[in-house]
């Protein structure tokens, strides 16, 4: 990467550690006081501010520290997500984007770094401890635009990201497709919590996944309010269905490109820049690569885990007619009067 790692002096960087911490006392007081339920009938999980985090890992303690102390620049650019829907590769387009002045394609740092080691995870990778650098003292250090992700749900975000002019981009999938790669994705680190004989069926997963039983769900409350939110403010949140991503990736890239100020110009799309770039981001490109086949993110997905077939309707071979059924119905429900609708289907 080209981030160049600055030296704060100790006080500086013991100081702004200090800052961010959140007492483990309160966290344990707020998990005991905060509602609860099982999902899978086995994972733990509390519910604050209306969205749900498990109990047995550290997310819910560093989506506090997020929360109380980031400080949002204007130049900021954040991609937001419900987990499976698209992040990884949103990740690879807008670091594209943004980094194709500094980089040609093939010295791209995509083609020897993960997406995820490129646009940092604020509550996992920066106020956790997934990666050294960055850590929260170090974020002044980072070059502008800074580009961030996250997975909470708008109205959990830092104050100062909603009142500053940083710009949110935000993907959504079909909740079928999302269902289905969501539990190819965290059964290993399920089974890491709560033990090898753990065998959840699809089943299992779709009916927590209806009752909002999931982390960072409900499913329905997080798109809803992002969606309403780029429509109020279009300058400050962009809304994406990754089903028109593989429809047309070439459209949305250009979009994404104006909304974060970086547009392309009729010279670079006569030479077919923004083919190129898709081209390059494309999962069967990432996941081809020997950087996203062999090692981990997180210190617990293996890197080829976020690379799987991603491709609309997948969930065909999983969900049955039943299940897809009630899921219309409550897709009608949920978003009645929004105008928000999803493809289900390729076409």
């Amino acid at each position: 990467m080209e981030t160049t790692k600055m030296n704060p002096s100790e006080p500086r960087k013991e100081e702004e550690e200090t800052r961010v911490v959140v007492s483990d006392e309160e966290v344990e007081q707020l998990k005991q006081s905060l509602p609860k339920e099982l999902s899978f009938g086995k994972l733990e999980l509390i519910k604050y501010q209306g969205f749900w985090y498990a109990v047995d890992t550290d997310l819910f303690k560093t989506s506090l520290m997020f929360q109380r102390h980031f400080s949002a620049k204007d130049s900021d650019l954040i991609v937001a997500s419900f987990p499976k829907t698209g992040t990884t590769w949103l990740k690879a387009l807008l670091y594209s984007v943004v980094n194709r002045f500094k980089h040609p394609s093939n010295q791209s740092p995509l083609l020897t770094h993960h997406p995820h080691e490129l646009v940092y995870r604020l509550e996992n990778d920066i106020y956790g401890e997934a990666f050294e650098y960055p850590r929260p003292h170090h974020l002044s250090e980072l070059p502008s635009p800074r580009l961030f992700h996250t997975h909470l749900s708008f109205t959990t975000l830092p104050e100062t990201i909603k009142a500053s002019r940083c710009r949110v981009l935000y993907i959504a999938r079909n909740p079928l497709d999302t269902i289905v790669s969501f539990m190819f994705f965290v059964l290993k680190p399920l089974k890491m919590i709560l033990g090898d004989d753990f065998q959840p069926t699809i089943q299992d997963f779709f009916e927590d996944f209806c009752a909002g039983k999931i982390c960072h769900g409900p499913f329905f409350d997080h798109v809803v309010e992002y969606w309403k939110q780029s429509l109020e403010q279009p300058n400050k949140v962009l809304f994406l269905k990754y089903e028109d991503l593989k429809e047309d990736p070439t459209f949305q890239l250009k979009r994404v490109a104006e909304f974060v100020g970086m547009p392309f110009s009729c010279i670079e799309e006569s030479e077919g820049a923004v083919e190129e770039l898709v081209e390059m981001c494309s999962i069967n490109n990432l996941k081809e690569l020997e950087v996203n086949k062999t090692g981990v993110i997180n210190k617990i997905h293996d890197k080829k885990s976020y690379f799987r077939k991603g491709e609309v309707g997948d969930w065909s071979h999983y969900i049955t007619p039943t299940m897809a059924e009630r899921m219309k119905k409550l897709m009608e429900e949920k978003f009645e009067g929004t105008g928000l609708s999803f493809q289900l289907l390729p076409h």
